[in-house]
């Protein structure tokens, strides 16, 4: 697969003023001094992540994905083209201000402008958080995840060009309360979804910090403020996520989660979800009460099933309980 992670995101915004708080305050993002009227955040040791343009309408500007090097980046070029889908090759300026080596320019169904990038750049200073966070789980897995909305009508021929011409690989998919995929470009469940809706958009872009604590104390201060929370604290059926969704600036949800799961490709199987979008919580008071209604009764009645999934934890962000309960270790002793 050419495409190893979503690098960046773009966002267009009619005041970035009004994202320093947000980004900083609330995700825990580093702000990059910058020259001009771009603001620029940093999430790891990546000189950029998330930054916001000017411009008269808010949104996403572009979606940054990474292949690893130049020749990879021109065989992807010449895929675009042949299945039709006209390339423009990004000049040095707009490379340096990308942070990375070279870039080239296309467009998905959707007109979602998409960057095909090489070479980013890493420098050797520590993030600073702009908030105390443990930090945010990226390397190999890319910067996390971006979901958008579409119309029944563009669902396939997205879907098509995302995994035919892009080479994305499916992990799931549902159908109920609502149509959707979720595609993976690396160990990370899913980089990218394509969701059902009534007008195409950007849904939410999704941040996965280390720890759990740092999405509960991020929660505590979406709580603060009124109408930040577009969607409760739950945990995914699929990802296993265990997230939030707050309203940024632009209108469009960020997804604050933890412990997602990974995708190994010489094992795992695409199917369909069948319990929900949700195993418990995540009450979404932005979609119509139809949909309200029938994920909370997919929910509860995976409750009803019993169903459950470990945790997905990575080496140093938790610390096992033996011995504290006999009946408990038993259990866990039959099962072994």
């Amino acid at each position: 697969m050419a495409i190893q992670a979503l690098g960046y995101i773009g966002i267009e915004a009619t005041s970035v003023e009004d994202w320093d708080g947000f980004a900083t305050g609330l995700l825990g993002l580093q702000r990059v001094e910058q020259a001009g009227a771009q603001r620029s955040y940093r999430m790891d040791d990546r000189k950029q992540r998330i930054f916001i343009e000017p411009a008269s309408q808010n949104g996403a500007r572009c979606f940054g994905w990474e292949v690893p090097d130049a020749a990879a980046m021109e065989a992807m070029a010449a895929r675009l083209e042949a299945a039709g889908h006209p390339v423009v090759r990004g000049d040095a300026a707009l490379a340096a201000q990308r942070r990375v080596a070279g870039l080239i320019l296309a467009a998905d169904p959707l007109g979602n402008r998409i960057e095909i990038v090489h070479g980013a750049e890493s420098t050797a200073e520590p993030f600073r958080p702009g908030r105390a966070i443990s930090g945010f789980r990226t390397g190999a897995l890319g910067m996390g995840h971006a979901v958008l909305n579409l119309t029944l009508a563009q669902m396939d021929p997205t879907l098509a060009f995302y995994r035919e011409v892009l080479g994305f690989k499916l992990s799931d998919y549902i159908t109920t309360p609502f149509r959707a995929y979720f595609l993976h470009v690396n160990a990370r469940h899913h980089s990218l979804a394509l969701i059902e809706a009534a007008q195409p958009r950007l849904h939410h872009l999704m941040v996965e910090t280390f720890m759990m604590d740092d999405v509960g104390q991020a929660y505590d201060l979406a709580l603060g403020e009124e109408g930040r929370i577009a969607t409760t604290l739950g945990r995914h059926v699929n990802d296993l996520v265990t997230s939030f969704y707050a309203r940024s600036p632009g209108g469009f949800l960020f997804e604050y989660g933890w412990g997602g799961r990974a995708v190994d490709d010489a094992t795992w199987v695409p199917h369909e979800c069948t319990s929900g979008p949700s195993l418990w919580g995540h009450d979404r008071n932005a979609v119509p009460a139809e949909i309200q209604a029938k994920a909370r009764e997919m929910k509860l009645a995976a409750a009803a099933r019993g169903e459950r999934a470990p945790v997905q934890v990575v080496e140093g962000n938790f610390q096992p309980v033996r011995g504290e309960c006999a009946w408990w270790d038993g259990l866990r002793g039959a099962a072994e």
